[in-house]
Formats: structure tokens, C-alpha cells, sequence
């Protein structure tokens, strides 16, 4: 945190590390993910205070309670961890190396890139298969526009939940904010969804997250921007978006980046869309681009978003450096 002299630096360093090695299946199959502990205890409170013969009102204290516990045990721990490393001689590093496992930037890059190689090599099948590995919607109903549209959201919306926040909290929090937000945006993940079992329940959670994703997801719609700039493609068209359409998606931080991306890139995101268990009828993203995306697309949004993360790197530096 701004606390620790050193923040940025660990900062710095626990980007290039997760951009190098990501998320190693050789470490995390041999122990539990930070991510995965949090969401074992979001699952306990679930199960047992989220029972359907509960009253409504007895269902949403319970949540509020739930984002509660979730904020205090994650912020102890973490405070407790960074105190305790900042007194060894190469604390720092072990720092960065657990706030590496906490950021998404090699991890989001490859599942994404699974759907664009899945539609290049394998057919449609299969790139169903890929992007329903990081969507919500129902890829059945999905053609290869449907497909390319979808991945190039999530990679959108993540970039600004996974690798923008993380870092954003950890630089101004250290550890203990990097694992409150962690905590807060698996909450919202697992249970903060507008259907019967969890809009009560999750309320808390869902309304927290959007409040705590506010400032990435505004760094995150202009580093796209940025991003298009240095790369050559549509940046004014991208920030015009950004400010006639970003109100305008469902949710108050998904807009942004999605807007960004819709516009460099010429195509139209969001739109009418079907769930597992419901069907939206939003207003398309940059509504006068293409409706036709395909693989090359999904290519672009990843180099976007390699250049963003690019730039929040060189701004940390620059920080540093001034």
C-alpha cells in the first residue's frame, strides 16, 4: 500500500510476473488458489444462511453479514501477510509473487485466445465450448458472429474486472486491498445474480462490487482508448463510444471498457442476449459497427488489451520514476 515505500515497485513486479508465468496448472493443482479458499467460504455462508424457508429480509441481513465477514477476514489477512514480509530482506518479492496470483492478465489472454484458435482450426463446436468457459450466456444460440462478439466482451469486461482492479486496489491498499477486492468480485461472481436464489442474499455483494469496480473500469475504458491510439485503430470512435453509449449497458462499470473496445475495433457489442436462464434485450454498443465479428476480431480485442496492460505498466513506471 501507499503505506509501504516499496508498493509500486512490488506492484510493477507482480505485473511482469503474472504477464511471464500466469497461473501455473503445476502450482495450482497441487495447492488451493487464494480464489478458490474465498469462494469455499462464500459457499458455506451460502449453504447454510440462504435457506429458501428464510424470510426475504432475514436472506439479505444474512448477505450483508456475509460481504461483512468476507471484507474483515480477507483485509486481516492480508494485512497480517504484508506486515509480516515487509521485515524479511526479500519480502517484496514474495509480495509480488502473491499479488501475481491475484491478477488475470496471461490467464484472461489464453482463454480468450482458445476461442479465436477453437473458430480458426476446430469449427464452431468447439468455439462454443471455449467461450462458454468465460461467458454466462447460453452458446447453443450462438453463431460464429454470436461467438466472436461474446469472447470479445469478456475479454473486455475482465481486463477491467481482473487485471485493471486487482492492481488499482493493490496499488492503493497493498495486499489487504487486493484481497477485499479479490474476496468481493468472486462474491459477485458466485452470488451476486437477479434471480430468486440471490437477489436478496447477494444483494450486498453485487452492489459493493459495482462501487469498488468504478475507478478501474473507467482507467480501463481510456486505456483501450490509449491503446487504439498507439496501435493505429479507431481511438476517436472508441472514446466516443465510451461517452455516448458506456451509460447505457446494464451495468455501470461493463459499459466502459465494452464501449472502448466495440469502437476501436468497428464492431457493435452487448445487444440482445440469451442466459442460461434468461434473455436481455440491451441496446447494442456502437450500434452503427458491424454486426459480423469473427476471429480476427477476437484477435484485435487481445492485442488491445496486451497494449493496455502495456501502459498501465509503463504508468506505474512512470509514477516511479517522478
Amino acid at each position: 500500500m501507499l503505506l509501504f515505500e516499496n508498493t509500486l515497485w512490488v506492484v510493477l513486479l507482480a505485473i511482469i510476473l503474472d504477464a511471464i508465468i500466469g497461473d501455473p496448472n503445476w502450482l495450482w493443482s497441487r495447492l488451493p488458489h487464494p480464489v478458490t479458499l474465498i469462494g469455499k467460504l462464500i459457499s458455506y455462508m451460502d449453504h447454510n444462511y440462504n435457506k429458501a424457508e428464510y424470510q426475504r429480509s432475514a436472506r439479505k441481513t444474512n448477505g450483508i453479514l456475509t460481504l461483512v465477514l468476507l471484507i474483515s477476514s480477507t483485509g486481516f489477512a492480508g494485512l497480517a501477510l504484508q506486515y509480516l514480509l515487509d521485515f524479511l530482506p526479500f519480502g517484496g518479492i514474495l509480495v509480488a509473487l502473491i499479488g501475481m496470483t491475484l491478477i488475470a492478465q496471461k490467464s484472461l489472454y489464453q482463454h480468450v485466445a482458445r476461442v479465436r484458435d477453437a473458430l480458426r482450426n476446430c469449427g464452431l463446436t468447439e468455439a462454443r465450448k471455449q467461450v462458454s468457459m468465460i461467458v454466462g450466456r447460453n452458446p447453443e444460440y450462438l453463431d460464429e458472429a454470436g461467438v466472436s462478439r461474446a469472447a470479445i466482451e469478456s475479454c473486455s469486461e475482465n481486463f477491467s474486472d481482473g487485471v485493471v482492479a486487482p492492481i488499482f486496489w493493490f496499488v492503493i491498499l497493498g495486499l489487504p486491498g487486493l484481497f477485499i477486492y479479490k474476496a468481493v468480485n468472486t462474491a459477485d461472481s458466485m452470488i451476486g445474480h437477479k434471480n430468486e436464489a440471490y437477489e436478496d442474499f447477494g444483494w450486498a455483494s453485487a452492489r459493493f462490487d459495482d462501487l469498488i469496480n468504478l475507478p478501474a473500469s473507467r482507467l480501463s475504458g481510456l486505456l483501450i482508448v490509449l491503446a487504439a491510439l498507439v496501435s493505429g485503430r479507431a481511438y476517436k470512435t472508441a472514446l466516443s463510444t465510451i461517452l455516448r453509449e458506456a451509460k447505457n449497458h446494464r451495468s455501470p462499470n461493463a459499459g466502459w471498457p465494452e464501449a472502448a473496445m466495440a469502437g476501436a475495433l468497428g464492431i457493435a457489442l452487448a445487444g440482445p442476449r440469451q442466459y442460461a436462464e434468461y434473455r436481455v434485450e440491451d441496446p447494442f454498443m456502437n450500434a452503427e459497427g458491424r454486426k459480423i465479428a469473427d476471429a480476427d476480431d477476437i484477435d484485435g480485442a487481445l492485442k488491445l488489451m496486451a497494449i493496455s496492460s502495456a501502459l498501465l505498466a509503463l504508468l506505474i513506471t512512470a509514477i516511479l520514476v517522478i
